[in-house]
């Protein structure tokens, strides 16, 4: 199914400008301990199946170029209350999908994939999926490119951790469909710590930044 709220031209921006630069950019998140998700009741009037979802992430070191690539998003469901509200949610982030999109094949691309899925970084042969469950979902007014935030546990190699990403969502003939602007994420609170300078005494130009920039985009079906 084609998304809805496709790219939008902040979000070409934004990667344009990170293959510039060595810092993630984008709003900072803070993990903390991992929130009770409600269950579902009877003011989840419809629920609505994910159908297509992507992750786009930077990372980078501290001296030198980033890299950007994708995480696919493989399942999920949103409930949605009789007057458009998302009460609940999750989605299943397929690890095993790890892909780097700014080097050729060939020449950086195929390594570099294969030390992410290792266990020096996400470990994807013990963690072949990661998960976002929501806990609430907050209206915002006066933002650009805001409508929500949500709050949710994130789980990353096997570590679950909860944070609050603002979203633009809309609900719509059947269809639900969300993008974030950029945000990011300290890896090392899900216990990733490969080449971080605040776990290792390291000349700077092998220090990969702790701080990774992601923009989501998923889209929804009224099952």
């Amino acid at each position: 199914m084609k998304i809805a709220i496709k790219i939008t031209s902040f979000v070409m921006l934004f990667l344009v400008f990170a293959a510039c630069t060595n810092k993630a950019v984008g709003t900072k998140t803070k993990a903390a301990a991992a929130k009770t998700v409600p269950t579902a009741t009877k003011t989840a009037a419809t629920t609505y199946q994910v159908d297509s979802g992507t992750l786009n992430w930077t990372g980078s070191k501290a001296l030198g170029s980033s890299h950007q690539g994708t995480i696919n998003i493989s399942k999920g469901t949103l409930g949605i209350t009789e007057n458009r509200q998302i009460t609940t949610g999750n989605f299943t982030i397929d690890m095993t999908s790890i892909t780097n999109t700014d080097l050729p094949s060939g020449q950086g691309k195929e390594k570099l994939e294969g030390h992410l899925k290792s266990g020096d970084f996400f470990d994807v042969a013990q963690f072949p999926t990661g998960s976002f469950d929501i806990v609430k979902i907050e209206s915002v007014t006066g933002v650009s490119g805001v409508s929500h935030n949500v709050t949710g546990n994130l789980t990353l190699k096997g570590v679950k951790k909860s944070i609050t990403v603002p979203a633009n969502i809309t609900v719509s003939g059947g269809k639900i469909s969300a993008v974030t602007p950029s945000f990011t994420i300290d890896r090392t609170a899900w216990g990733i710590q490969y080449g971080s300078g605040s776990f290792a005494d390291l000349a700077k130009d092998n220090i990969i930044n702790d701080d990774v920039a992601l923009i989501l985009q998923l889209s929804a079906t009224a099952l």
